[in-house]
């Protein structure tokens, strides 16, 4: 097993990495001043485009009708294309004050979003507010449904191989939780904690972030400020595997590469590492996992 730095330092707050099997890239966000990236690992270059200012983007999906999806604080916005700075409000979900975090599509196309409060002068996760977080869906027509309230800071989500399974982190409980999943319906039920984390100190495995299911249905989770991304038997719970990096606050990972044999993963140097951890805000490739990933899904509108 390797790791890699493919982008030195490219991003303040990195988060939201999609693999697009079509052009062999990498899609990654830096969160707070609403720019998304694009790692072309066929030639090698980063390249960015900025969606406008005073607002943030947690997550950038390709549409199956072409462009993409993108969070923007309280809403969902159209991007036309990588090339294009034109951005098209498509549906408000969130009152002012909240803000969009991370999400993926389920295997219809549907869009799975959590929300929160922002800091409100928390100091960390572990002072985060509690309970003004929601889970939302977002059909292909702008249909928006809420799920779940109550929550902390909602984070990486992802299901297993049969679909039948969702998976879910809380970031600020320490935990990620299972759901009985029906795709036809877009419901969610059963909840169960299936990675606490909150056993273990805060100083050794810190908080889940992102998170990704590989083809053996165990989770790939960014601990964010623990240096790592564990690997998790969500039948057990158990931590698996472990990959250490050299900064401090890791968000998330996906799978990639030709055989999605590569986990690619974002960090943050939020509010500012920099000088503590040069390598903070980089992109990280880790290879030779002897583990592959599952292609991730289009948003369907």
């Amino acid at each position: 097993m390797s790791v890699e730095v493919v982008v030195k330092s490219s991003v303040h707050h990195g988060e939201g990495p999609h693999w697009d099997d079509v052009t062999q890239s990498l899609y990654y966000v830096d969160c707070y001043i609403n720019e998304v990236h694009r790692f072309d690992t066929r030639s090698g270059n980063d390249t960015k485009i900025h969606l406008g200012d005073g607002l943030a983007v947690t997550i950038f999906i390709p549409r199956t009708r072409g462009g993409y999806l993108a969070t923007q604080l309280v809403g969902l916005s159209i991007v036309d294309s990588f090339d294009s700075d034109k951005v098209t409000p498509f549906v408000k979900i969130l009152e002012d004050g909240q803000v969009l975090n991370d999400g993926k599509c389920d295997s219809s196309g549907r869009l799975w979003v959590g929300s929160t409060s922002g800091p409100r002068g928390a100091t960390g996760i572990e002072t985060w507010p509690t309970g003004l977080g929601s889970l939302f869906s977002v059909e292909a027509d702008g249909d928006v449904k809420s799920h779940l309230t109550s929550l902390d800071l909602p984070n990486g989500l992802d299901w297993s191989s049969d679909g039948r399974t969702m998976y879910f982190a809380d970031s600020a409980r320490r935990q990620v939780w299972a759901f009985d999943f029906d795709v036809n319906a877009g419901k969610i039920s059963n909840q169960r904690t299936v990675v606490d984390l909150g056993r273990s100190p805060i100083h050794e495995m810190s908080f889940p972030d992102g998170l990704v299911v590989d083809e053996e249905d165990k989770l790939w989770v960014a601990l964010w400020d623990a240096s790592k991304v564990a690997r998790f038997d969500p039948e057990t719970g158990k931590m698996m595997q472990s990959v250490s990096f050299p900064c401090q606050r890791i968000t998330s990972c996906c799978f990639g590469g030709k055989n999605l044999d590569e986990l690619y993963v974002t960090s943050s140097k939020y509010p500012e590492h920099l000088t503590e951890t040069p390598l903070a805000g980089s992109l990280f490739k880790v290879t030779g996992l002897g583990v592959k990933g599952r292609r991730l899904n289009m948003f369907a509108g």
